[in-house]
């Protein structure tokens, strides 16, 4: 586990109740301690006594998350568990090197970024975006416009393609339970919108991009060439 997480980045550990002695528990507690970026996640698989034991020496280790695995329930609870880690994981990353690339900007453009990064899984379209700030549509494509920026509609869409590469890393995932979890209309929306933008089917996608490889992507064609139009820019100022 700690030739996973420092050489390959793990993002998450899963620990079975019924492996883990109690003479490993040290070890555990400062691997959960040095590398809190990575979720830990304690697995039931039986009822003995041993097991009991072991959640509890792993709750002092620091692992916060158990899940019940000896049902069908879940291991849906265990894929829903890590697929919101999955999330969470590129959204840290994506706002850590945003606020590099942006250090420059106004307080409102920021905010911006930082809400599209945060809601692009539950937000399909500029409108509905749009209803989270209190700005008028047309308001909000004009102030790009204006800076010849790309559109606040391609700005989510890339968005909304990281958070569905990171996903389709696991490849428990199919690409149709992705589109569901992103709140496509269907798998055969997906597969468009990914044509449209990137030119590739969506299982090419999945095969060129993960999370990391996407979001640098955006970051090369969306924001880097726009530095200077973006440090003027006022997406959500009133009256302007």
């Amino acid at each position: 586990m700690l030739r996973d997480i420092r050489e390959r980045r793990a993002s998450a550990l899963l620990l079975s109740a019924s492996c883990c002695g109690t003479s490993e528990v040290p070890r555990l507690t400062a691997m959960v301690r040095e590398f809190p970026q990575a979720a830990a996640v304690a697995l039931l698989t039986t009822s003995d006594t041993q097991a009991a034991r072991s959640i509890l020496a792993l709750g002092r280790c620091g692992v916060r998350t158990l899940v019940d695995v000896r049902s069908t329930a879940g291991w849906r609870e265990l894929r829903d568990a890590l697929r919101t880690e999955a999330i969470a994981d590129i959204e840290r990353l994506a706002l850590a090197r945003l606020a590099i690339d942006l250090s420059h900007v106004s307080d409102d453009c920021w905010l911006f970024f930082e809400t599209l990064i945060r809601s692009a899984g539950r937000t399909g379209n500029v409108r509905a975006l749009c209803r989270q700030f209190g700005v008028v549509p047309s308001t909000l494509m004009s102030r790009f416009l204006r800076l010849q920026l790309p559109t606040p509609k391609n700005y989510l869409a890339y968005a909304r393609l990281t958070r569905a590469a990171r996903l389709l890393e696991n490849s428990g995932l199919s690409i149709a339970t992705v589109a569901t979890t992103l709140e496509y209309s269907s798998p055969q929306s997906f597969g468009r919108h990914v044509r449209s933008l990137l030119g590739i089917s969506a299982t090419t996608f999945r095969q060129r991009y993960d999370g990391e490889g996407m979001l640098e992507r955006m970051r090369q064609e969306l924001v880097h060439p726009y530095r200077t139009p973006l440090g003027k820019l006022r997406p959500l100022a009133p009256g302007l």
